[in-house]
């Protein structure tokens, strides 16, 4: 059975852990839940940690000379203690994987958090970041970071998972500080790297062979700026499609005109949103044992992340299936 490093991940307590909603409620999440077993959670709620109570009165992200989170029902401004705290908590967090965040909330929200035209006045003016996710982004946009409510969509799911235990092997590894240590990650991860970004992925393999004898420190630290580079954004269908022929390719000699006509179609049905990358995968996977090779047996591509936290369901926002 393969094996995964366990990655950590900043999670807003909300999210399964406490009742420490504003309205005093905890909020179930299927995907908390599915991934306890698996991530090393460090639970946190901004809110509370500055001295807000629960349950407690509403607070907004309002409109000015500059943007301001306040309490309209005491008129109490709490941006610097919100970003006091957001600070001091990334100072001195230590080295993690992830965030996973609630979406929507003045504090965590790090998209679609509404902006009030004032304090009295209820009129939306547009949308930003939270306070303590704008804090976050601005210091680890290279990290796995999320909103829970976006984890409904399979391929933003899919994704973060596949960057979180990318990012954990990775964190793992670098601590042998040894060039064949970096060279085995890389080789076992580069039909998945091959995925997202053919490009970085070569620029990574000619860090890896560190022709100019640089420290190991300068080429992890290299190696790390692209893998971050790398991942920034879900791999297109187009790439999954290129990959897949790659790897079909070991097989050409083995394979009957038949096979290789079934293949292609099945391809065609995935690029035509018919069927889900894993019907692809399922077939490569059955031809690496059935041959037996050993270097595509080790490829994280074939399952980045592990099996049980794979679920197909999606909100039916976006491409269904990665």
């Amino acid at each position: 059975m393969q094996e995964f490093a366990k990655p950590k991940v900043v999670v807003s307590r909300c999210l399964e852990f406490a009742e420490v909603r504003y309205n005093g409620a905890v909020i179930p999440d299927k995907a908390v839940e599915r991934m306890k077993a698996h991530v090393e959670f460090i639970p946190v709620c901004p809110e509370v940690e500055i001295g807000l109570g629960v349950p407690r009165d509403v607070i907004r992200i309002v409109d000015g000379t500059e943007r301001r989170l306040v309490q309209p029902k005491t008129g109490e401004d709490l941006t610097e203690s919100m970003t006091g705290f957001s600070k001091y908590f990334l100072d001195h967090l230590g080295e993690v994987d992830g965030f996973l965040l609630k979406n929507r909330s003045p504090t965590c929200g790090m998209h679609d958090v509404k902006v009030y035209h004032s304090a009295e006045n209820s009129q939306v003016t547009g949308k930003t970041s939270g306070l303590f996710a704008s804090e976050v982004l601005q210091r680890h946009s290279g990290l796995a970071v999320e909103e829970e409510g976006r984890l409904k969509n399979f391929t933003l799911r899919h994704h973060f998972l596949t960057k979180l235990f990318t990012l954990a092997s990775f964190r793992e590894m670098k601590k042998e500080r040894r060039m064949k240590a970096l060279q085995q990650f890389h080789a076992r991860h580069k039909y998945l790297f091959m995925a997202y970004h053919p490009g970085l992925l070569k620029k990574m393999g000619q860090t890896t062979a560190n022709h100019a004898h640089h420290d190991i420190d300068e080429v992890l630290e290299a190696y790390e700026g692209h893998l971050h580079e790398l991942m920034q954004e879900p791999a297109k269908a187009s790439a999954h499609i290129n990959v897949c022929q790659h790897i079909a390719g070991y097989f050409k000699k083995q394979l009957t005109s038949e096979e290789k006509q079934s293949f292609a179609d099945l391809l065609q049905q995935y690029k035509e949103e018919k069927v889900p990358l894993s019907a692809v995968i399922s077939v490569l996977r059955s031809w690496t044992a059935r041959f037996q090779s050993g270097y595509l047996k080790q490829q994280s591509y074939f399952q980045p992340y592990p099996v049980d936290l794979l679920e197909i369901s999606d909100s039916g926002k976006g491409r269904a299936y990665s």
